[in-house]
């Protein structure tokens, strides 16, 4: 059973997703003055800082041996290099707002790989209706309007965003099978972002040739530090404090609350709009994570 939630741990969770939600945010800014890879470089290498000068100032181990680093690549690649540049790829077509919302899709794809992949994490019912129920959510985003001429980029940042949450399925299931070697959550968040930071390098040098890039506004500037520094290395040890005291259950309705952050800061401050089937799409995947979660079936049950 779910562990409870705490006054104290809800309050670390909607902080955590008003963290979140303003990733989306800080993005749009960064792109301002950055290409997308030097971005995703720029926010795991400032991530990896804070995090190693963190456990040095709690005396904790980073990762070591082959075995610690094989996890950490594993979790650098599925749970940031990759799904961080798709995402950021995606906002180049789609609003924040939306970027936001199809990331909400992340649970249905997560349990999805699990029972594809893992041999103890099967579709309950619960799983299968909130599954289905999401997948529906998905494509009442997409809607036949993003299918016809003059919606093409919208296709494709959906379809960017779905890759994203996809690969953060992966992740789970890899998280699992390694289970990160033993390492403690700290460890292991500085240790991902290290090795996604060595992924990154390559791919800025090749494809966004920093050294020619025009001197960044101030604003593109800040919002890289404030991506890397809150979106990324605050953020994991707050989720890795949610999920060490109440579970992976809890945890997961952060990517229900996520979604409101991101469009309150793209409506009110970068004036975006989003069409009704985006917000319905939304209510949609929010009926199945809830599903997924089973708690309300639950209640409901109980009633």
């Amino acid at each position: 059973m779910p562990a409870p939630m705490t006054l104290q741990l809800w309050g670390l969770l909607v902080l955590l997703s008003a963290i979140w939600g303003a990733s989306f945010f800080f993005a749009v800014v960064a792109l301002t003055g950055f290409p997308p890879f030097t971005i995703v470089l720029g926010r795991v290498a400032i991530a990896a800082a804070a995090l190693v000068l963190a456990c040095r100032a709690m005396r904790m181990l980073l990762p070591r041996g082959r075995r610690a680093w094989l996890a950490c690549a594993g979790m650098g690649l599925l749970n940031n290099a990759l799904p961080f540049s798709l995402i950021i790829a995606a906002q180049q077509f789609i609003p924040s707002g939306l970027a936001a919302v199809v990331n909400a899709a992340t649970p249905v794809f997560a349990v999805l790989c699990a029972h594809w992949l893992t041999a103890d994490e099967r579709l309950t019912t619960n799983k299968l209706a909130g599954a289905l129920t999401g997948l529906l959510g998905v494509a009442i985003l997409a809607g036949p309007a993003a299918l016809t001429a003059g919606h093409g980029a919208e296709l494709l940042g959906i379809a960017l965003c779905l890759c994203a949450c996809l690969s953060y399925g992966l992740s789970g299931v890899w998280s699992r099978r390694v289970r990160l070697a033993g390492l403690q959550p700290l460890p292991a968040a500085a240790g991902q972002c290290i090795a996604s930071t060595l992924m990154m390098l390559p791919l800025v040098l090749a494809f966004d040739a920093p050294w020619a890039l025009a001197a960044p506004p101030a604003e593109a500037v800040a919002a890289l530090l404030a991506f890397g520094l809150l979106s990324t290395a605050l953020a994991y040890a707050l989720f890795y404090v949610i999920l060490a005291r109440a579970g992976a259950t809890n945890a997961m309705l952060v990517t229900l609350l996520v979604p409101v952050t991101a469009l309150l800061l793209g409506t009110l401050i970068l004036g975006e709009q989003l069409a009704p089937r985006h917000f319905a799409g939304m209510a949609v995947i929010g009926l199945g994570v809830l599903a997924i979660d089973g708690r309300a079936v639950a209640w409901l049950r109980a009633r």
